[in-house]
């Protein structure tokens, strides 16, 4: 058996693992908070960094597209690092940590949502946009993994991939997005 076929026998070895081991629970629960933010007209915002951005702008897509269904309310759903003018003008001009907090604080509303995901719960400018979100009177779900990092002590909902492997935190942040996108279209709430 070569070194490459070891590889990817025991990564998907290890993504079974995780799923056996995945917090259902903690899911539904987010479900409950982005069709509650649905129904009551509230506006979810999402924010990451690097993988993490690539899962939120892919989330908005999913969630503002993907979930249409006659006669259902929209989901309104703004990606936080979509206008890249406007958080290169806040990276440089301000520094990195405010590239999500100060869209934050211009269109957050209290009862929106914040989705913060950061695969080792400690990305400085993803916890400054949940602290942002607590001030004004949102309700944060976290996605993380490792242990949680701080982020799993300032959310209010956060699921945490039972994983150590950041290449399959980032895999499961897009299973979630995926399940979300069914639930929110086709699901029974």
């Amino acid at each position: 058996m070569s070194k490459t076929n070891t590889i990817i026998k025991d990564y998907l070895q290890s993504l079974i693992e995780v799923i056996n081991h995945f917090p259902i629970e903690e899911l539904e629960q987010i479900f409950s908070v982005i069709i509650n933010a649905r129904e009551s007209g509230n506006t979810v915002f999402i924010c990451g960094n690097g993988g993490s951005w690539a899962t939120s702008a892919h989330m908005v897509s999913d969630f503002s597209k993907n979930t249409r269904q006659p006669g259902m309310k929209r989901l309104k759903m703004i990606g936080l690092g979509d206008n890249i003018p406007n958080l290169t003008a806040y990276a440089n001009d301000e520094g990195y940590d405010r590239v999500f907090v100060e869209p934050l604080l211009s269109l957050m509303q209290p009862g929106d949502v914040l989705i913060a995901i950061s695969g080792s719960g400690n990305s400085h400018n993803v916890l400054r946009a949940v602290e942002a979100a607590q001030e004004i009177g949102g309700t944060i779900v976290g996605l993380t993994g490792y242990q949680g990092g701080k982020l799993k002590a300032k959310a209010d909902h956060c699921l945490i991939i039972p994983s150590d492997c950041l290449e399959m935190i980032e895999d499961f942040h897009m299973i979630i997005d995926h399940i979300l996108t069914l639930c929110l279209r086709d699901g029974e709430y």
